[in-house]
């Protein structure tokens, strides 16, 4: 595919087909995702994979929490499954980590570099037919599911990227075009 086709035709994908990928394949796409602008090569990241049985560890501690914070019991049942399953009918996680930098300046970059790993992952998995969402929600923040995954100190997950072969692709959202956004300087 030309680079220019999969950028504008790559979608977040948040409903799945229950077919497992490849770890392989994933491991080949992060060796190329891996080459982004990094100031002062500082190489940040790190990488969570969380697949097959192993999404019950998520799944679990989602619907604990999740459970929690309701006070009906009967409800706080239903939400926490509701949690569950959706975690579960996701064929992998892929969380992206990063070491954060004691200079601010530095964990700006950082970050920023990060981000751009990311998105090189998205349109590698789009090239190879598979979609992805990438994720920040609040979960990513609590104790419990930062130890099930063996978060430490000092580390952020960037994002939480779900990933799986599209049982349904969206449709593309209109963007403003870059000529209206463009302020030129000629003097």
């Amino acid at each position: 595919m030309e680079l220019s086709k999969i950028i504008m035709e790559r979608r977040s994908v948040h409903v799945f087909e229950d077919r497992p990928v490849s770890v392989e394949l994933v491991k080949e796409m992060l060796d190329t995702a891996v080459w982004v602008p990094n100031h002062k090569m500082t190489q940040p990241w790190r990488f969570v994979l969380v697949h097959g049985e192993g999404r019950k560890r998520i799944a679990e501690v989602s619907r604990a929490l999740n459970e929690r914070r309701e006070r009906d019991p009967e409800k706080a049942k239903e939400i926490g499954q509701k949690f569950y399953n959706k975690l579960m009918a996701v064929p992998m996680f892929l969380l992206v980590v990063m070491k954060e930098h004691s200079h601010p300046v530095v964990r700006e970059e950082d970050y920023a570099s990060v981000s751009c790993l990311i998105h090189n992952f998205s349109l590698l998995s789009w090239e190879q037919g598979l979609g992805l969402v990438w994720e920040t929600y609040p979960l990513l923040h609590e104790p419990s599911f930062r130890e099930a995954l063996g978060i430490g100190q000092g580390e952020k997950i960037v994002g939480s990227l779900h990933v799986g072969y599209p049982a349904k692709v969206p449709s593309a959202q209109p963007r403003i075009p870059a000529e209206q956004l463009l302020t030129v300087i000629e003097a």
